[in-house]
């Protein structure tokens, strides 16, 4: 009797005609955490199937690179796999249009697996009638004749994470300029222009976490038209990193030492971004730092 309480394992067949993007689709399904392996001998896959408590998720790439490609056998052995109650079985066919492909083949000058010293298009028509089956029994077809690489990952990433949304991870740095760069900085705003707290008198030995200190950067002329710009801009920008399948993104807000306005930027800016839908993760780097550094002159 199979234990309900276990998912099974997950096994997806991944196939398709060679330039279509199987290879990109394999590389975002192991960034999602799958165990991927690619032209790999099909009589082997007995091996790679685990019992009833096995419940990874294995996504195989073949083509007809792999040997002993044959899609009739192929097919034949992942619907005996469907019969167990203790693994779940998907195919993905990654297609794209014949011209696309020769002038994908004819941009990178490689030569097409099956054209065998004829032109890339004869391969490409050999090829396709040859996964004819494959293509009809599959249960995704992604066609990518219109599609960037990106648009490609971004479609493999919505229809196989386990996330209905999958999150980009992002980190809001606040650091001086006098101690270096953030070595890691996608977006970084100097916060420079703002009147410096750091000579006020009764500010100096207090941080950006400070209430006394966020009033006096408040107050500074500057500070909301700028701010609110860098908001808009990073509630425009974010959601397209993310569409673009960027898995992390570092911003970072810059002073001169690195205790006053940067560190209240970055944790007016975080505020912002979990009232917009994100979560975003805090970093001051040089909140420790002495506040009476002779290098902090602005």
């Amino acid at each position: 009797m199979v234990d309900d309480s276990q998912p099974g394992q997950e096994i997806l067949l991944v196939t398709g005609v060679s330039g279509g993007g199987k290879s990109t689709a394999l590389q975002v399904l192991e960034d999602l955490g799958w165990e991927t392996i690619d032209n790999f001998p099909i009589r082997l896959l007995k091996r790679l199937v685990g019992g009833s408590e096995d419940n990874s998720r294995l996504a195989i790439g073949v083509d007809s690179r792999t040997r002993g490609f044959a899609p009739d056998e192929i097919i034949a052995l992942f619907k005996k796999l469907e019969q167990r109650e203790d693994i779940s079985v998907t195919t993905m066919f990654v297609d794209c249009g014949s011209g696309e492909l020769e002038r994908r083949y004819n941009e990178t000058r490689r030569p097409h697996p099956m054209a065998r010293g004829r032109t890339a298009m004869d391969g490409i028509k050999a090829e396709r009638e040859l996964l004819e089956p494959l293509r009809r029994w599959a249960d995704v077809l992604i066609d990518t004749t219109d599609y960037s690489t990106n648009h490609l990952q971004q479609v493999v990433r919505e229809r196989f994470s386990d996330e209905a949304e999958p999150r980009m991870s992002i980190t809001v740095t606040s650091f001086g300029f006098s101690r270096g760069m953030p070595p890691v900085a996608d977006l970084v705003f100097d916060m420079r222009f703002l009147d410096n707290p750091h000579w006020v008198e009764g500010l100096r030995e207090q941080t950006g976490l400070d209430e006394p200190v966020g009033r006096h950067i408040v107050a500074d002329p500057g500070f909301a038209p700028v701010f609110d710009r860098i908001l808009d801009l990073l509630r425009e920008a974010l959601p397209r990193y993310a569409a673009q399948g960027r898995s992390y993104l570092n911003i970072a807000f810059g002073c001169t030492g690195g205790r006053h306005r940067s560190v209240f930027s970055a944790e007016r800016a975080a505020e912002a971004l979990r009232e917009a839908g994100f979560s975003p993760t805090v970093i001051h780097r040089n909140l420790g730092s002495r506040p009476a550094d002779p290098l902090e002159r602005r």
